[in-house]
């Protein structure tokens, strides 16, 4: 094995009872839940018990795949496996730039509730969703939001799937013509169009929040949503800005692995990175940290 990154998955991969597996059997991961429980009461209970419409609410949503996520790479860091790099999707970055010394647990932890809060009011503000376009270029997909005023590429993901945000009322239009140019649209487990300019507010209101917080300098090497390159000093830009800007994970994953990076570990309840980075590269290793911790 030469080195290992740890990515973060984003909202979408959440799931009723997702890590009571995890915090029954480990009492590393059960720590973390109950962090996270001391700053947001009852947050493990939603995570295990909540059902999936409830969820699907932002600012339920986020708060409770950070838990699991750390929760996970905590037992990894328990057992030795330690990462090289670490990256995150959206959401996942809070935890990514938790993990990589950035933010102290519960920092992080407190950024990342108030970040679903920030996110669900802007998303309150109009009907808005989101759709992973799949069997089109990028240039394909960019054509066919360009007919449209308020639908926008936002989330550029691996080799034929580009997400899109955009007003609800539009995207029936939308996928038609998404089928008609050959391709095909898919509503995600979302409500709001997230990486867009409808997001504007939440990232300018989460900037202020992040320069309220103590920063340290990350001991793993940290990749940016907006730049798809290691982070620099700008943590509050960097952090705050990929919420109304597009997430730039194809090319994050080619640049991890020009950089030496051979095995990938999602950390996270789902399988959506494991299986975007396999489009991106077949060569290289990709698993799904619940299939390693779970199945023991």
């Amino acid at each position: 094995m030469g080195k290992i990154a740890f990515v973060f998955s984003g909202q979408g991969d959440q799931h009723p009872g997702m890590g009571k597996e995890l915090a029954d059997k480990y009492r590393s991961a059960a720590a973390v839940y109950e962090m996270c429980d001391s700053i947001r009461p009852n947050n493990s209970a939603q995570c295990f018990e909540g059902t999936e419409e409830e969820l699907k609410e932002t600012k339920n949503t986020q708060p409770c795949l950070f838990a699991t996520e750390l929760a996970a790479a905590s037992v990894l860091n328990e057992k030795g496996i330690v990462p090289d790099a670490v990256a995150g999707f959206s959401l996942g970055e809070v935890v990514a730039a938790t993990v990589s010394g950035i933010f102290d647990n519960e920092t992080g932890f407190r950024l990342v509730c108030k970040r679903g809060e920030l996110m669900q009011k802007e998303a309150e503000k109009f009907d808005t969703s989101m759709a992973a376009v799949v069997k089109l270029t990028e240039e394909q997909v960019r054509e066919v939001c360009a007919k449209y005023k308020n639908i926008y590429p936002v989330n550029f993901n691996c080799p034929g799937q580009i997400t899109v945000s955009g007003l609800t009322e539009q995207m029936t239009d939308f996928f038609a013509d998404i089928k008609a140019a050959g391709g095909r649209a898919l509503p995600l487990k979302v409500k709001g169009a997230f990486h867009s300019p409808f997001m504007n507010k939440a990232a300018e209101e989460f900037a202020e929040e992040i320069k309220k917080v103590n920063t340290n300098k990350n001991n793993i090497t940290l990749y940016s949503n907006m730049t798809a390159e290691p982070y620099t000093e700008d943590i509050t830009t960097l952090l705050s800005e990929q919420i109304c800007n597009p997430v730039k994970w194809e090319k994050i994953i080619k640049n991890m692995i020009s950089n030496g990076i051979d095995t990938f570990i999602e950390i996270g309840p789902g399988k959506t990175l494991t299986n975007m980075i396999k489009k991106i590269d077949p060569n290289v290793e990709a698993k799904c940290v619940l299939d390693m911790l779970t199945g023991e």
